[in-house]
Parts: C-alpha cells; structure tokens; sequence
C-alpha cells in the first residue's frame, strides 16, 4: 500500500464524515438542540435575576414586617440565600442541557453518588463550618462590627462568612477563623458597656475632699459627653497601695466607646486635683548630699 493510497483513503473518510454532518436532518438537529440548550441557558438566568429582586425587596423590606434584625445580618443572609438559589437553578437547567447532548443522566448522577460519598469522608469539616456559620447568623450571636473574643483572640468583625469568620484586632492584625473552630464567644458590643477609672491620692490627703471633686468633675463629664448612659458614679476607696488610695469611677457607656469615655474621665479628673492641689502620688527619690572637710583632723 503506498502513501498515494493511503491518502486517498483518508480524503474519502473525511469526505463521508463531513456529508453526514452537513446532512440536512443533522444540521436541523443540530439547530433545534443548540436553540433549546440557549433557551434553557436564558432561562435560568432570568430566573436568578428574578429570585435575586425577590430577594432584594423582601430583605430591604424587613421593617414593613417588623423583623428586628440588623442590617449586617440582614446582608449576610441576602448573600447566603443569592448563593444557594443561583446554584440550585444551575443544577436544574444542567440536567435538561445534558439530555440534549445524548448524555446518560442516570449513569452520571450514579457516578456523582459514588463520587459524593468519598468527598463527602474529606468534607466533614466544611459541612460543619457551614452548619455552625447557619446557627451563628441567625441565633444573632455577633454580627459584622462587633467587638468579639474567640479563642483566645479579640477583634473587631469585618467579615462573616458561611464558612469563615474574619475579625481584625488593635494590633492591625487579620484572624481569619474557621466557623466550625468557634466553640465559645464573647461579645463585648452587646449592651451597655462599662468604663471604669482608678484614681490614686496620696495618703495625706483628705479622702472627702477628694471624693468630692471626683464628683464635681463626673457632672462635668456626664453634661459635655453624648456617649455616657449613667453615670459617672464614684464609687469611693477600693484599695489601699504601697504610697495611695485608690478610688474608682464607673459609668455605663454605649458600645465600642468605653476607652474614648475613660480616656476623657481620666483627663477631666487629672485637671481638676491640679486646680484642688490634691497630691496624685508617684514614685520619689531623695538624695542626700553629705560634704567632707578634708581639712577636719581625723
């Protein structure tokens, strides 16, 4: 056989091969499914855009309800619920498209069983992230920019996820946590906080006196401060240093302003001993400074 024939053979195959997808039935079939597999394709997106608005007006419309949820949650939950609708519409328009192109869906969705099952041994961990993000979101138990402690680490909430929880501390710092590795939080944004001030005096001083102007200037502070709920209340001696008196201050405050309010208690306090001369103690040296007279017979 020489290569002329070979050749020859090959034109020929390829020639038949052609002749039967250019055949008109083909290319009728050919355009009949291809414009079936477009129009479920259209399909499924106008039903995602439509879920979607759906759940945009139902979501922006939680007050018409009277759903005392905040809008944090509120936009985790619009995005969790765009995700499980988009996807789920996916799956029922890729099993009619499958059909069109003469694949056998019994024998894939057995395959994807089988599959399922073997990912599912390996997957333990994210079913459980999810699961725990779900009781997370709607047991309201922190929510995006909530002062939280997780194990050990506190931040400031930037991002809740399905599956993760990202919070960032004071340090600049990102923690990025597993929602399944949460087993204990404390949330420090939930009601009224509490700030709290240790004034020290020195033990000669008259501890009336002093207790008087720690509430001459806790009316000042509570008139000139928005973010102070109750209080400031002088609470009076509650310890007793190596070289002071402690006296301590509280007040209810409003979240995530506890620090800003004790910063400006401790300012204000400060001021007004120096105006009273009331002594703050602090640690002091004293030098003796003793002269030789050389000229002292010894």
């Amino acid at each position: 056989m020489n290569v002329n024939t070979v050749f020859s053979d090959f034109i020929v195959d390829i020639k038949t091969m052609m002749a039967g997808y250019l055949a008109p039935e083909k290319i009728s079939n050919f355009l009949v499914k291809g414009t079936k597999i477009i129009l479920i394709l259209v399909i499924a997106k106008i039903a995602i855009g439509i879920t979607n608005t759906l759940i945009d007006k139902f979501i922006d419309s939680k007050d018409m309800f009277k759903l005392k949820i905040d809008d944090s949650r509120m936009s985790t939950a619009k995005g969790i619920l765009k995700s499980i609708i988009r996807y789920t519409i996916y799956f029922i328009a890729i099993t009619p498209i499958l059909a069109e192109i003469n694949i056998d869906i019994k024998g894939l969705v057995a395959a994807a069983g089988i599959g399922g099952l073997a990912i599912g041994f390996g997957a333990q961990n994210l079913v459980r992230d999810i699961i725990t993000g779900f009781f997370i979101l709607f047991e309201d138990q922190f929510a995006v920019g909530d002062y939280i402690e997780v194990d050990g680490k506190t931040g400031i909430v930037e991002e809740m996820a399905l599956r993760i929880t990202k919070m960032r501390d004071f340090n600049g710092d990102l923690h990025i946590i597993p929602n399944g590795a949460i087993s204990k939080v404390t949330n420090r944004c939930r009601g009224n906080m509490r700030a709290k001030v240790d004034m020290s005096i020195a033990y000669e001083e008259n501890i009336e006196r002093a207790i008087e102007a720690l509430n001459r200037a806790s009316e000042e502070i509570k008139k000139e401060n928005h973010d102070i709920i109750e209080g400031p209340t002088v609470l009076g001696v509650t310890n007793f240093g190596e070289s002071d008196v402690v006296i301590t201050t509280i007040a209810k405050v409003r979240p995530m302003e506890q620090w800003a309010v004790e910063r400006a208690m401790r300012k204000k306090y400060k001021e007004i001993f120096d105006r009273e001369g009331i002594e703050i103690p602090y640690p002091k040296r004293v030098i003796y400074n003793q002269t030789v007279d050389n000229n002292k017979d010894i």
